[in-house]
């Protein structure tokens, strides 16, 4: 169960988090430029982080009493799976290359962290994903084990904004080719038709045990 819990928290923000946006092609930008990667990355992280147990924490004080609505959550939460996944194929038979190298004036260390919490705290996206979606999920996790949802959901948020803020030197000419965003949007967006239909099976029998 406990390997379960990290498991599914881990997929779950992996497969939200490993998409082509605002927040992912500014990390990279930025690492690619080799400028306050450190505090971005940590910041990023640190937010999707706080994020999700807010949101599991909130939602399971809400809805610990209420499985039936937990469940309609679920099914809520599969069907924005679906959609986030239908939108990754879609992007897939349409690639389109990543410019992330922007102008070439420094910017500075405050700048560059108001720049990061706006991608981050002003997408709309970001609370749906992590509050909202990521919370409902959490909730039909054991009471004991939703830390070990949470924490798996950190991880796989740490080491996706790792990976791009610190190997983009190395990322950047393989992304510079729409064919390698067409790969990565059609496994991310399998994986999210996959975890969605285990979800609405999820919901579905909550429903029918409420």
């Amino acid at each position: 169960m406990l390997g379960s819990a990290f498991t599914t928290g881990f997929a779950l923000s992996a497969t939200l988090i490993i998409a082509i946006g605002a927040q992912n092609a500014f990390v990279l930008r930025q690492g690619i430029r080799q400028e306050h990667v450190a505090p971005i990355v940590a910041f990023c992280a640190m937010a999707d982080l706080l994020l999700i147990a807010a949101g599991v924490a909130g939602l399971a004080s809400i809805l610990g009493n209420s499985p039936t609505l937990v469940a309609l959550l679920t099914i809520a939460g599969s069907v924005f799976l679906l959609w986030y996944g239908i939108r990754a194929l879609r992007r897939a038979l349409s690639p389109q290359s990543l410019h992330a190298a922007g102008g070439a004036e420094p910017v500075s260390l405050g700048n560059a962290m108001a720049q990061a919490a706006g991608f981050t705290l002003l997408n709309p996206h970001v609370y749906l994903d992590t509050v909202l979606l990521m919370g409902s999920i959490g909730t039909r996790q054991p009471p004991d084990m939703r830390i070990w949802f949470v924490g798996g959901a950190a991880c796989a948020s740490g080491v996706w904004f790792t990976t791009l803020g610190f190997g983009a030197r190395l990322l950047a000419p393989v992304f510079a080719r729409p064919r390698a965003w067409q790969v990565l949007d059609t496994l991310v967006g399998l994986t999210m038709l996959a975890l969605a239909v285990l979800l609405i099976r999820q919901g579905l029998g909550g429903l029918a045990s409420g």
